[in-house]
């Protein structure tokens, strides 16, 4: 039987970024330095393949700290977690490795900063997520107030209109954050941001990749995890840049394919928790059903790496 065809619009950047390559190899790394189990306090990055697979490897993932034994070693997730959660870890006296994004610690050593010079804090970010937990975290209690729309701000009562400062999770809309800063900068005209944007590299050149791709296709496809912050902002991005049925899939078996039927163009990418071996596993279920033209659509080009903590490098 013939094949329909279909171009498959392949975004890139895509997947992993250098933040979750490292987290993902230091949970590796001290599988093999000090052997199995090794603990991680949450997800070490929002993946279900990813975590099953280092499950199997040996890696017992918990949301608390007080569920480490203190005789075996206990990473911390690439969200970053807050001060209390060392400091409790210290006094334990376990072995730990902190696993939190360079990027996301320079968040944090933005609101340790502007706190050191008597400045409030405003957090733009989604509450409860492990990473705006996280950065709270690093302040005492009220330093640190969070909003997560436009709306949100004008409820938002300071201690010092003239004394204020923002941050922002890394993995946030680009346009939905820059209309919450319009409106913080509306309000109050003093408050200072951040030297250099807070949301990374990757999630603006994945946002960037998507904007290109949508206006392309008849669907998006996103691959990535519910839970995943970066990869819901994609979907997102996605249908305001004018593909209406944009959708989150977490492996090739989540796809609707009578959704997809009668379409001519098709778009793909995958957050930056994503390995990879989705997007493969995706583009051969495309091409088991289509007569299928891959058509790559890349916006930039990404060579960070980020150094590995030292305790996982050195020989147990």
């Amino acid at each position: 039987m013939t094949k329909p065809p279909l171009t498959l619009h392949l975004a890139a950047p895509r997947g992993f970024c250098a933040g979750v390559d490292r987290a993902i190899k230091i949970v590796e790394m001290a599988l093999e330095k000090w052997g199995p189990p090794v603990y991680v306090r949450h997800e070490i990055v929002h993946n279900k393949f990813v975590v099953d697979g280092l499950r199997e490897k040996g890696a017992i993932f918990v949301e608390k700290l007080d569920e480490c034994p203190a005789d075996r070693p206990v990473i911390f997730s690439a969200h970053g977690v807050p001060k209390a959660v060392p400091q409790e870890a210290q006094r334990r006296e376990m072995v730990y490795v902190d696993a939190t994004c360079p990027l996301v610690s320079k968040v944090h050593l933005e609101a340790q900063r502007h706190h050191e010079n008597g400045k409030q804090m405003v957090m733009i970010g989604h509450k409860g997520h492990p990473e705006t937990v996280g950065t709270m975290g690093q302040l005492p209690e009220g330093e640190v107030l969070l909003v997560e729309t436009a709306e949100d701000v004008a409820g938002l009562e300071v201690r010092d209109p003239e004394k204020l400062a923002y941050i922002t999770q890394t993995t946030l809309s680009i346009d939905d954050t820059a209309e919450v800063v319009k409106a913080l900068e509306a309000r109050f005209p003093a408050i200072e941001g951040p030297h250099k944007e807070d949301i990374c590299y990757a999630t603006t050149n994945r946002q960037g990749a998507v904007k290109a791709v949508a206006p392309k296709v008849q669907a998006l496809l996103v691959i990535g995890a519910p839970n995943s912050s970066n990869s819901k902002r994609l979907v997102e991005v996605g249908a305001a840049a004018g593909c209406e049925y944009s959708q989150l899939v977490q492996r090739a078996a989540d796809i609707d394919w009578r959704a997809i039927e009668g379409c001519s163009a098709v778009g793909l990418t995958a957050g930056a928790s994503a390995p990879d071996v989705l997007v493969e596993e995706v583009v051969q279920a495309f091409r088991d059903r289509f007569d299928l033209a891959v058509e790559p659509v890349v916006t930039a080009t990404e060579k960070i790496e980020f150094r590995l903590p030292r305790i996982v490098r050195e020989p147990a």
